[in-house]
C-alpha cells in the first residue's frame, strides 16, 4: 500500500486563493474522505494530487516521494484518479476506456496482454458491468458511465486512488456497492464525498473544508457534529446511531432564524 501526504499546499488562480495551506495525509490503506460545501475546495485540491492542476505552493507526496518528481507514468503507476467530470470525444467501447487503465503497465508498443484482457475483465465484473463490455461508451447512462471509469481505475493496479465525487449519477444500491468495493480493495484512498451519511459509514477519518481551509478533522462520530454542520453547511442536524453498525447517521432540518425575545 502507499501513503498520501498533503503539506501546506495552496491554490491560487487569477488572484483567488481556493486551497490555502491544506495538510492532511492517508495512510496506507486508510478511506480518508473530504466534506465540505459546493465551492469549498475540495475538487481543486484532489486535482493537485492527481496532477491535473499544480498547486501554488505546498507539496504531495506518495510513498515518501514528491509526487511531481516523479515521471507520468511512475505516477499513474502508484495512483489512479477518478475526476468529477469526465469527457470523452470519441465513442470508445468500455472494453476499450477500461484498457487504458492497463497503459502505465505497457512498453513502448502499448500491446494489450492476455494479463492485461484477463485484468479488464475482472474489473468490470467486479463493478458488476461485465456485460457492457462491447457497448460504446457514449450510450451508456451516467450510473453506468461512473461503473466503467471505477473499473479502469481498479484495472490500473494502482495502490492509492483519488476519487471525486465517485458516487455521483449512481442510484442508492450502486453507491454503496461502488463505496463498498473500494473499501475492500485495500488500497490507500483519499475521495471527497457529497453524502455526509455515505462518508460517516465509510471513511477512517474525515476533513471537513470550508473556503478552502480544514476546519475539521478526525473519525466522523466526532467531527460531524451538530454545531459544526450548522456553522458550516447551514442545517440543523440530529444525530442517530446506525442500527447495525453503530456509525453516526444524520437527519437534517432548516437552520431557523433565531428570532429576537
Amino acid at each position: 500500500m502507499m501513503r498520501i501526504d498533503i503539506d501546506a499546499l495552496t491554490v491560487e488562480i487569477a488572484g483567488a486563493r481556493l486551497v490555502e495551506e491544506i495538510t492532511l495525509r492517508a495512510d496506507d490503506a486508510q478511506l480518508v474522505g473530504l466534506v465540505g460545501p459546493n465551492g469549498s475546495g475540495k475538487s481543486t485540491l484532489l486535482r493537485c494530487v492527481y496532477r491535473a492542476l499544480s498547486p501554488s505552493a505546498g507539496t504531495v507526496r506518495i510513498g515518501g516521494e514528491d509526487l511531481y518528481a516523479l515521471s507520468p507514468r511512475e505516477s499513474a503507476r502508484r495512483l489512479a484518479a477518478l475526476p468529477q467530470e469526465s469527457s470523452h470525444e470519441f465513442d470508445f467501447t468500455v472494453a476499450e476506456i477500461v484498457a487504458m487503465g492497463r497503459m502505465p503497465h505497457q512498453g513502448p508498443t502499448a500491446r494489450a496482454s492476455e494479463e492485461d484482457r484477463r485484468t479488464c475483465e475482472t474489473a468490470l465484473a467486479e463493478v458488476g458491468a461485465g456485460h457492457l463490455a462491447d457497448r460504446g461508451f457514449l450510450t451508456l447512462s451516467g450510473g453506468e458511465k461512473q461503473r466503467v471509469l471505477i473499473a479502469r481505475a481498479m484495472a490500473q493496479h494502482p495502490r492509492a486512488l483519488v476519487l471525486d465525487e465517485p458516487t455521483n449519477h449512481l442510484d442508492i444500491a450502486q453507491q454503496l456497492e461502488v463505496l463498498a468495493l473500494v473499501r475492500a480493495s485495500g488500497l490507500t484512498v483519499l475521495t471527497a464525498l457529497h453524502d455526509l451519511n455515505l462518508a460517516a459509514v465509510h471513511c477512517d477519518v474525515l476533513h471537513v473544508i470550508d473556503s478552502g481551509r480544514i476546519v475539521a478533522s478526525g473519525a466522523p462520530y466526532d467531527v460531524l457534529t451538530p454545531e459544526l454542520l450548522a456553522e458550516v453547511f447551514g442545517v440543523r442536524a440530529h444525530r442517530v446511531p446506525h442500527p447495525e453498525t453503530g456509525a453516526v447517521q444524520l437527519i437534517f432540518d432548516r437552520l431557523l432564524p433565531v428570532t429576537p425575545s
